[in-house]
């Protein structure tokens, strides 16, 4: 067997295999924040096409965290009827499904809301100057986490990860470019951890006590004075005893030029795993499942995470496990178009 297609456990919850498909905005959810018939047939298809674990994409835990007014929510019971009845098809095809939670902070775009953001500082001339955060807001909002995720047990996900990277809320906390606050919120390295740690703690409290953690960072801003791989290993080491698995992307916060190569992030997933002893998620352009195999088979990472390929090839695990003489994992009704 392939070390891609050999099960993973994290705490209580065990994967088929270690292909995840990466949260990926669709921005096809009605103005209410919920599920629609684009969604079931887009996560249904991957869970058909093999993956061991999706990840939903960013849903918001406040109207106002949303980056867009088409994003999905869990801010309110109504929403959670709709997902359940994907998540509940998910599970029927044998696929683990989690979902992420998230806030855009000041990169929300919705017209009518408030933009709010640890300090005044707009994320460019195009978007509004956001609200500084008061300390009782930030209290609500790590409630809002907490909440976000007791709705996602009753929608009956696998698990639930913390968006802590690409430029929203979360990750606007954590850097210091971002984050200029003189409280108990800003300044040196702990007190910038503060909010991601209160959000862990809470959402801990709203979800049983085998459902894993993920967290998404951004390994590195890509611009001095920046978050980079160094920082976050001490990031994810004051933030370990609360999380399970974390999930290694990059950028976001502002918009420096990246040069993009097969793998270009794998780097950040293998020195999280090194460093802090935690499990880790690789992702950024793995493409081939000779890569996917490498990553897994060197231990560089404990899963790899597929965005854009999975756009292109839902089935792409079908095709992978042929490639690498894994033998066939395509649905019955679908056999006669198995792999020769």
């Amino acid at each position: 067997m392939s070390k891609l297609f050999t099960p993973f456990k994290v705490k209580g919850l065990e994967f088929k295999n270690r292909i995840m498909m990466s949260p990926m905005c669709m921005y096809s959810a009605s103005d209410d924040g919920k599920l629609t018939d684009w969604h079931f047939v887009h996560y249904s298809t991957r869970a058909m096409g093999g993956v061991g674990l999706i990840m939903q994409e960013a849903t918001a835990v406040e109207r106002r965290g949303r980056i867009t007014a088409k994003d999905l929510g869990l801010w309110d019971d109504s929403q959670v009827e709709p997902l359940k009845r994907m998540v509940d098809f998910v599970h029927s095809i044998g696929c683990s499904i989690g979902v992420q939670l998230a806030h855009a902070g000041r990169k929300c775009e919705v017209r009518g809301e408030t933009i709010v953001a640890p300090s005044a500082m707009d994320w460019s001339e195009e978007y509004p100057v956001p609200a500084e955060l008061t300390k009782e807001e930030i209290k609500d909002i790590v409630k809002a986490f907490g909440q976000a995720a007791m709705r996602a047990v009753k929608a009956g996900y696998d698990t639930v990860e913390v968006h802590a990277a690409h430029g929203y809320l979360i990750h606007e906390f954590l850097s210091p470019l971002s984050n200029k606050r003189t409280d108990e919120y800003g300044g040196k390295r702990e007190n910038r951890v503060r909010f991601l740690r209160e959000v862990l703690i809470e959402i801990k409290k709203n979800i049983p006590d085998n459902m894993p953690i993920f967290m998404r960072v951004s390994a590195t801003d890509f611009v001095d004075g920046g978050l980079d791989i160094n920082e976050t290993v001490e990031i994810v080491k004051l933030v370990k005893d609360l999380v399970d698995i974390v999930d290694c992307s990059s950028g976001g916060l502002l918009s420096p030029r990246i040069d993009l190569y097969p793998g270009y992030q794998i780097i950040y997933a293998d020195t999280v795993k090194r460093e802090t002893g935690v499990p880790s998620v690789a992702v950024g352009l793995i493409s081939s499942p000779d890569m996917a195999e490498e990553i897994i088979g060197n231990g560089r990472a404990d899963m790899v995470a597929l965005g854009r390929v999975l756009l292109r090839q839902p089935y792409w695990p079908v095709y992978a496990a042929h490639e690498l003489k894994d033998g066939d994992i395509i649905a019955e009704q679908y056999y006669r178009g198995r792999y020769r």
